[in-house]
């Protein structure tokens, strides 16, 4: 097992458990998520983008591998769900601000 930054941590684990509010709450209230080339701004659209990324496709992210640099935690994961292609390797890219979510980034 990774060792991950708690808020990260958090949103793999409630994520396991198709926990909506368990995934939103690691984020900050202006956070920001950029996902198959769509930006989604503060809670209520994060909210939205969780059902319907997550919830909806049953989609499963376990985290394999972290590096970290100045700017981000990049984790690897392995992606499973009812979508084609399924499963996919996908990077999350997370930056955190005060222990919450303030951006993530995902290819």
């Amino acid at each position: 097992m990774i060792s991950l930054p708690k808020p990260i941590r958090s949103y793999f684990h409630a994520n396991a458990q198709f926990d909506l509010d368990g995934m939103l709450n690691p984020f900050s209230g202006d956070a920001v998520v950029h996902d198959e080339k769509q930006t989604y701004r503060g809670t209520d659209e994060i909210r939205a983008w969780i059902e319907r990324a997550t919830i909806q496709n049953k989609a499963i992210a376990i985290a394999e591998a972290i590096s970290t640099d100045d700017r981000a935690h990049h984790v690897t994961a392995k992606v499973s769900g009812d979508f084609p292609g399924s499963p996919i390797s996908m990077t999350f890219h997370f930056r955190l601000e005060e222990e919450r979510v303030a951006e993530l980034e995902i290819d």
